[in-house]
């Protein structure tokens, strides 16, 4: 295992795919008793996610709905009281990434390592008295599809340390301090989305969450009974959100929050948002800071407009504001691609309820909401527009809402 050559440079995550099954409990407890000589302490598991709606929307302190997928990171713990941290990954080549916890620091590369070192950074710098841990990870969360397979390794390494070491944090503070490791540690700007989803998601459910503060609810979210599935479709597209892409929106949000004279825009009323873009037309705002204003402060109305569908049960008619998000995504965010066009174009043509790209984009999943009965359909022509278009064929499942971070044994 090496660490990354430039010490800023996005890390790298271990790879996975949808058909890889995840290892066993006795295997990865085998696995990780010959790798350190001794057994693990314990398993724990954490998701990764789909975006239902509200993209973007998280760090302006906005509205979310993510769902947790079947597809988790896995982890096999021990503690040390020496202050070495040893961490080891079946998913990339290499031996036993080895590291001092009181050396830690942000920015200091480690590649997908990065990822739990900076959880047991930010637990440390927290005044939490992690003395050091063994572990191994797993993962079957798809990595550069925007599902949060970096979330999913943050939270599950949270969960591990915070019941070995007796913590006693919740799961949204875990959530938090994981994604504290992302933002400080790794140096990718995200919001809180993503841990959240991994850390607090239950089986059937969406998380309708609050960003600003926390409040979270769990809304029932049985396609089935609708006959309806929802599929994610990975363009095998690879993202990276540390290439800059992403703070540049992140940036363009803050200066229109600053313009605006709010705090975020979640400040910023839909009924409000008219009246919001003349004033920074009127202030020469840069045409990229009024799109990406009118994205998010649209995005957190059509989260409300889908939770407003669940719950009177037109699960249906959420399809064309999903859609909507994409025409959003694509046109005034610009953070689509000419893969993830051709899934939400193909799908809703061969009679998809509606679709979206889900996550950071620039590749990565899009989702698509379809009658049961249309699904292979669906997915038959999609395959065959990628293969028109000489693209890798997408891979293709059900999202399955599933339980968030949990301990295994």
């Amino acid at each position: 295992m090496t660490d990354n050559a430039e010490p800023t440079a996005a890390p790298t995550e271990p790879t996975a795919s949808f058909t890889e099954p995840t290892a066993s409990f006795t295997e990865l407890t085998a696995s990780f008793t010959e790798l350190y000589g001794a057994a693990p302490e314990g398993i724990w598991a954490a998701p990764g996610r789909v975006n239902l709606i509200g993209e973007y929307t998280d760090f302006n302190d906005g509205f979310v709905m993510p769902l947790a997928l079947p597809h988790t990171a896995r982890a096999a713990v021990a503690r040390r009281t020496d202050g070495e941290l040893r961490l080891h990954s079946t998913d990339v080549p290499g031996g036993v990434v080895q590291l001092r916890v009181d050396e830690l620091a942000p920015h200091s590369g480690h590649g997908w390592a990065a990822y739990p070192a900076g959880v047991v950074w930010a637990l440390r710098e927290a005044g939490h008295p992690v003395t050091g841990a063994d572990i191994q990870l797993t993962s079957t969360v798809p990595t550069g599809a925007g599902l949060s397979s970096s979330a999913a390794l943050e939270v599950v390494t949270a969960l591990a340390l915070n019941d070995l070491f007796g913590l006693g944090l919740t799961a949204a503070e875990l959530a938090v301090l994981a994604q504290r490791a992302e933002n400080a540690f790794v140096g990718v700007p995200c919001g809180v989305m993503d841990q959240m989803a991994s850390a607090c998601c239950t089986e059937g459910h969406a998380l309708h969450l609050d960003t600003r503060d926390l409040t979270q609810r769990q809304v029932p979210f049985d396609l089935a009974a609708h006959g309806l599935q929802l599929l994610v479709v990975d363009t095998r597209v690879k993202h990276a959100l540390g290439d800059g892409a992403y703070a540049e929106r992140r940036a363009a949000c803050e200066e229109g929050a600053r313009v605006l004279g709010i705090r975020t825009l979640r400040e910023l009323p839909y009924e409000g948002l008219g009246a919001g873009l003349d004033t920074l037309a009127a202030a020469g705002a840069d045409e990229s800071v009024v799109r990406c204003v009118r994205h998010v402060v649209s995005d957190n109305q059509r989260v409300e407009q889908v939770i407003a569908l669940l719950d009177a049960g037109d699960v249906r008619a959420a399809g064309p504001v999903l859609t909507a998000g994409h025409v959003s995504l694509r046109d005034d965010l610009r953070v689509s691609c000419v893969e993830l066009d051709l899934v939400v174009e193909t799908a809703n043509a061969a009679g998809a309820l509606g679709a979206r790209m889900t996550g950071g984009g620039f590749g990565g999943s899009a989702i698509v909401l379809v009658e049961e009965a249309q699904a292979d359909t669906v997915t038959k022509s999609v395959l065959e527009a990628f293969a028109s278009a000489g693209y890798a064929a997408p891979g293709v499942f059900p999202a399955v809402p599933s339980a968030g971070a949990r301990r295994l044994g």
